[in-house]
Formats: structure tokens, C-alpha cells, sequence
């Protein structure tokens, strides 16, 4: 009859203290994952509760210069629907931060031509298209004080009348705004600009 070993660990020549390290290590590695996870929550609920004050980023513009109704206007293009709005002013007139944030990139990028994109308070991307020249630079932090750029009419804006396309996304999605509606699934990550402007 043959007995199982009371000590495995002499059998293979491992050391008893090996698995002693191992556990401590496992325990510190749980702690450590634990901090970050409520290290990244905490700054996540900071982000949520920031205060967004958003202003009119055209100098100028009043409800007038844009369409209340345009935003998530449908069809629009090779875009399908309309994500933003459109706010019309004369060339060159400045771009202002609707609100305060931190620019992510600004330059050339496809149909929306020159371009800024900050991450704002509440986890929110701030998204300024068809501009005619930029004014600030990535990874500027910018405030509401701040020229960002001016309108203008780059990108498949060009040949239309000079406008700032103003889009709002946020990196939180909302899945209880996802409709039936053409691209309604994106719904739960842009916004109604309109919305905030409005308030003003």
C-alpha cells in the first residue's frame, strides 16, 4: 500500500518557503490591481462631475447662425446622418474653446479639413471641423478665453459657405439614447450640441 507524501514540495525539491513568496507576491499584485481600479474610478467620477459651462465657440454667433434642426439630419452624405451643427460666420472669424480642455490633436484630417479635438470635462471630445487656420497646438490646455482657430471652409466644406462644424462626443456612452433611427446605435455617443448652445 502506498501513501500519498505529507510534504510534496521534498518530493519535487522545491523549497516550502517558494510557495510562501509566491502567495505574498499574488497578495501584493491583487493590492496593487485594487488601488488602480479605484485610482481610475475616482478620476473617472472627478471627470463626471467637472462643471461644463459650455459657451458659443464662434465669436458672434447667436441662434441664428445655425440650423436647430440639423443635428442627426438625415441623409448627410458619405456620413449618413449629420453629427453636429453647423455655424455659419464670415472666414477668419475666430474659434473659441466651447469649453475648457485639453487638445488631443489638431491639423489635416479628411472631410472635416483642419481640425481640433479636445477631451473636455464629463469625458467629453470637443470636435472643431472645416477650419481655415488653427490657433493652439496638441496638448494645450485651453479655456473658454482661448482662440483655437477660425471658420472657414476646408475639408467638403469646400465651394459651401464658410462654417465651423461643431460635434460633441462622449467617451461614456449612453446606450438608453440608441433609436431605430438611421445610425441610431451612435446616438449613445454623440450629443446634441444644439442642446448646450441653446442654453445660452
Amino acid at each position: 500500500m502506498q501513501f500519498a507524501p505529507t510534504h510534496p514540495e521534498i518530493i519535487y525539491n522545491i523549497p516550502a518557503t517558494f510557495y510562501d513568496v509566491s502567495l505574498t507576491r499574488n497578495k501584493t499584485l491583487m493590492h496593487l490591481i485594487k488601488k488602480l481600479s479605484l485610482s481610475l474610478l475616482v478620476v473617472i467620477i472627478l471627470g463626471l462631475l467637472l462643471p461644463q459651462n459650455l459657451q458659443m465657440p464662434v465669436q458672434g454667433a447667436n441662434a441664428s447662425s445655425y440650423h436647430p434642426q440639423s443635428f442627426w439630419y438625415y441623409p448627410w452624405g458619405k456620413s449618413v446622418t449629420h453629427k453636429g451643427v453647423d455655424i455659419f460666420a464670415k472666414k477668419g472669424t475666430p474659434v473659441r474653446a466651447a469649453t475648457w480642455g485639453l487638445v488631443l490633436y489638431c491639423g489635416p484630417f479628411g472631410r472635416g479639413g483642419n481640425v481640433v479635438l479636445t477631451l473636455g470635462p464629463k469625458w467629453r471630445m470637443h470636435y472643431y471641423a472645416h477650419l481655415n487656420s488653427i490657433e493652439t497646438s496638441s496638448f494645450n490646455l485651453v479655456t473658454q478665453s482661448d482662440i483655437i482657430g477660425t471658420v472657414g471652409d476646408s475639408g467638403n466644406a469646400i465651394g459651401k459657405s464658410p462654417h465651423l462644424h461643431y460635434a460633441i462626443a462622449t467617451l461614456i456612452p449612453y446606450p438608453w439614447r440608441i433609436d431605430d433611427g438611421p445610425h441610431g446605435w451612435w446616438k449613445m455617443l454623440y450629443l446634441n450640441p444644439i442642446d448646450y448652445l441653446n442654453k445660452k
